[in-house]
């Protein structure tokens, strides 16, 4: 989606420190806090603080710091308001809250960056638990690794150099500068705020991941506080089958994830970078050609994309005259590589769109390239479909052009984040790992399709059922009634029917053995939980 800004508006970085008034009651359903609150005795609460660390804390309504932690970055999930707070700072402090919560009959619900969670899954009338503070990253350097050195254009790859185990709190905005202080990679998503570990456990897609595989696929091990209370470290060798399942079942499925241990790169040198503008009049041709590179590059790990279009406004002359269509991503290789790979995009469009174009491809360090690339998910509400697309599922120009007509109809609001579609190029190192090695089963995809649509806090109800209500329509305009099979599961739709196999295929009924391993009694769950 085009217009993301790469921070957040400072006008909504206000209001996450405050209590949002006027917003529309939460769509998911929840018993009142009251409700909630009053299975709970305060000598329990009482307990419960007593049983954490000195570094941790317990906030309750009314405390000063309850209304920042409480709200989700999805507003729209404002309404779900939690009993209680754990800000944990240790695995212990885990380990005590969840089985305090199981004690006295209380959900326990992870949250490892600011909610960022589509669906409203990280937010719960229970007991919320906010990993922010658990934010250690640790290396560990290998021997050895410089027999696997390999030389991509001007760059110099280190593969396997190492290990980096980081904390549930760690978003992606904590790992990035890595890039520029240390020379060290994991590949990450774009969103700065999101936490790494809602981003592996449902699979990781990024602008590296053909080159390095998904966030899952770089996983080592992992720390899982279980519903028991237990505190396992699941890996290859050790509880492998929870590990399949926390690389790429999803968040909250098995237990509370603590940390996570990363094999990482070290690197030297330069990658290619480019941002492709053009009108919407260009849209059919844009779309077509990058679908081609696409298909063209499927296994050429070095190339990365994503295109989409987008538009913002309230009025309709507003609407039309902000959309666009764009095109970004990097190469790890030569420049004139990637100049080669782009022609048929860069001879589409005006001569002054042929020329900005031309001009931004460009060399830059893997740190500006990641500065470049990152973008926030929509702030304030907002709603997504997903589809993954394969090469018999391509978007034909029918499909495009209703997409763009259904776009240019998008009913507006107040929020800049406006509306629009993207598709997400995949392949490479993804595409070489079996379907059913890890829990992330879209392994023979050439994109990810995301959907969305954003309204403000304060714009009236009518405008967050109509802009629902388009998504709906927009989606239908695409697919018709029969969509693809497969989605993406961090992508979440809490409208989507066959979520089971649209997220897992035929990895959900393995998962489901998991969940009952390890979870029997179903402690987490949500809505779209493994096993519902």
């Amino acid at each position: 989606m085009i217009n993301r800004r790469n921070l957040l508006r400072a006008g909504t970085a206000g209001v996450l420190g405050t209590e949002v008034a006027g917003l529309p009651s939460s769509p998911a359903a929840a018993a009142p806090l009251t409700e909630v609150a009053e299975r709970v005795g305060e000598r329990d609460w009482e307990l419960l603080a007593q049983a954490l660390s000195s570094r941790s804390t317990l906030y309750r309504p009314g405390d000063s710091g309850y209304p920042p932690l409480a709200l989700p970055f999805n507003h729209r999930y404002a309404g779900i308001r939690p009993a209680g707070i754990v800000a944990c700072a240790t695995t212990r402090d885990v380990r005590a809250a969840v089985r305090w919560a199981r004690a006295v009959g209380l959900p326990a619900v992870p949250r490892s960056g600011l909610g960022h969670n589509y669906a409203g899954y990280s937010a719960t009338t229970g007991l919320l638990l906010n990993m922010a503070r658990m934010k250690s990253i640790v290396s560990t350097p290998l021997p050895g690794a410089r027999s696997r050195t390999r030389t991509y254009g001007r760059m110099r790859v280190v593969h396997g150099a190492g290990t980096l185990t980081v904390g549930a709190g760690v978003t992606n905005g904590d790992l990035h500068p890595m890039l520029e202080d240390r020379g060290m990679f994991v590949p990450t998503g774009r969103c700065p705020t999101v936490g790494v570990a809602g981003l592996v456990l449902g699979g990781g897609i990024g602008f590296s991941d053909k080159m390095f595989g998904l966030t899952c696929d770089r996983l080592v091990s992992t720390t899982v506080v279980l519903a028991d209370g237990r505190v396992v470290q699941a890996g290859e060798d050790s509880h492998p089958d929870l590990f399949w399942g926390c690389r790429g079942g999803a968040g909250n499925n098995f237990g509370v994830n603590t940390s996570f241990t990363f094999q990482y790169e070290r690197f030297q040198g330069d990658v290619g970078f480019y941002e492709l503008r053009w009108s919407p009049d260009s849209v059919l041709p844009v779309l077509a050609a990058a679908q081609q590179i696409a298909v063209d590059t499927l296994d050429d790990k070095r190339f990365h994309l994503r295109v989409g279009m987008g538009t913002h406004g309230l009025t309709r002359d507003q609407i039309h005259a902000n959309a666009g269509v764009n095109a970004i991503g990097q190469y790890y290789g030569d420049l004139e590589e990637l100049r080669a790979i782009l022609a048929p995009l860069l001879a589409i469009g005006t001569a002054e769109e042929r020329a900005r174009n031309r001009a931004s491809v460009r060399e830059v360090t893997p740190g500006q390239a990641s500065e470049l690339l990152s973008a926030t998910t929509p702030v304030q509400q907002f709603a997504a479909k997903s589809a993954v697309l394969t090469s018999r599922t391509l978007l034909t120009d029918e499909q495009i052009g209703a997409a763009a007509e259904r776009l240019l109809e998008w009913p507006g609001s107040d929020n800049e984040d406006g509306a629009g579609f993207a598709l997400f190029a995949l392949g490479g190192e993804i595409n070489q790992v079996p379907p059913d090695a890890t829990a992330f089963v879209h392994r023979n995809a050439v994109f990810i399709l995301a959907a969305e649509t954003s309204w403000a806090d304060y714009d009236p109800p009518r405008v967050a059922t109509a802009n629902l209500h388009w998504l709906s329509e927009f989606y239908q305009s695409l697919f018709g009634d029969t969509p693809p099979p497969q989605s993406y599961q961090n992508f979440p739709d809490p409208t989507l029917k066959d979520w089971r196999r649209a997220y897992y295929d035929a990895n959900y009924d393995r998962l489901v053995r998991v969940n009952r391993t390890y979870d029997p009694t179903d402690f987490f769950s949500y809505p779209q939980a493994i096993g519902t």
